[in-house]
């Protein structure tokens, strides 16, 4: 089913949900229908209708935006842990990493989808000596996606836009694209979102709402906060999206809290973004 620009939706790993039906309900208390699904990982959310989920979530009604993999192995207790094993960072991991992709664009070929969103890992800098090694395995995900005709949107945060925009540049695979998270830039504390949104602006695919602040020293994280509170300026976002012609949905993300916290910091999302859109 057809998303019209600038939808709001949400991510389903957000919400904690552990089936379809679960999923569903929560959908329909937001009064959305627009949702970024989790593949099936230990980040985002492990269905209990394993291999039948994708038809019960295409039979369930709402409508995806894409899907979303994370790997069994990264660890986000600081960021100094999903440096060394987020992604393709990794040299020991990458075969079976790149195993768990071609399964995860599978199951985004279940769901009727083109569209599958990732964390690459940290990208190393411009002549380190793990880069190229690094670019080749990005150049066989491409390879692999293209195969299943899926386009591949890495998250954004782990890097500098600049750096990801060389890395895009330099790669010249056209189903590797960008899905924008302002907030993932403060949380890691690497650029200022808006300010970088054109530089990345011709290959976004999808975006994540939240919003958050930076660390307060190096080493750290910053602090992930509930929509329109912190430092990511949710409205100038929606704005400056408007103004680079981006037409896919709005996905809000929350990742920190209880279940309950979750679903009412979302609700909240949903009326605040509402609220951006009015005046974007």
């Amino acid at each position: 089913m057809a998303i019209e620009p600038l939808a709001i939706g949400v991510c389903s790993w957000s919400l904690q949900v552990t089936s379809i039906p679960e999923l569903k309900g929560f959908l329909d208390r937001l009064g959305v229908d627009v949702v970024q699904i989790a593949c099936g990982d230990p980040h985002h959310a492990s269905w209990a209708e394993g291999d039948a989920m994708p038809a019960a979530a295409v039979a369930a009604g709402f409508r995806m935006s894409g899907a979303m993999l994370g790997f069994p192995g990264e660890d986000y207790t600081t960021p100094a842990t999903i440096e060394k094993t987020g992604g393709f960072g990794d040299p020991a991991t990458r075969p079976d990493r790149l195993s768990r992709l071609k399964w995860a664009l599978a199951r985004t070929r279940e769901l009727g989808l083109s569209d599958l969103m990732l964390h690459a890992g940290f990208i190393p800098e411009v002549g380190s000596d793990d880069r190229k090694p690094f670019l080749d395995t990005l150049t066989t995900v491409a390879e692999l996606a293209g195969s299943a005709g899926i386009t591949v949107a890495f998250e954004t945060g782990q890097e500098s836009a600049a750096l990801l925009r060389r890395t895009l540049d330099d790669l010249k695979c056209p189903n590797l694209k960008v899905n924008f998270d302002p907030a993932n830039m403060l949380l890691y504390d690497k650029d200022d979102p808006l300010a970088v949104l054109d530089l990345l602006a011709p290959d976004i695919r999808s975006v994540h709402v939240k919003d958050a602040n930076r660390p307060p020293r190096p080493g750290v994280w910053g602090a992930e906060v509930p929509l329109g509170t912190g430092q990511t300026n949710t409205a100038g976002f929606v704005k400056a999206l408007k103004r680079v012609g981006y037409r896919g949905p709005l996905c809000i993300e929350r990742e920190v809290g209880s279940q309950e916290d979750r679903f009412r910091d979302i609700e909240h999302g949903v009326r605040f973004l509402r609220e951006c859109l009015a005046t974007a």
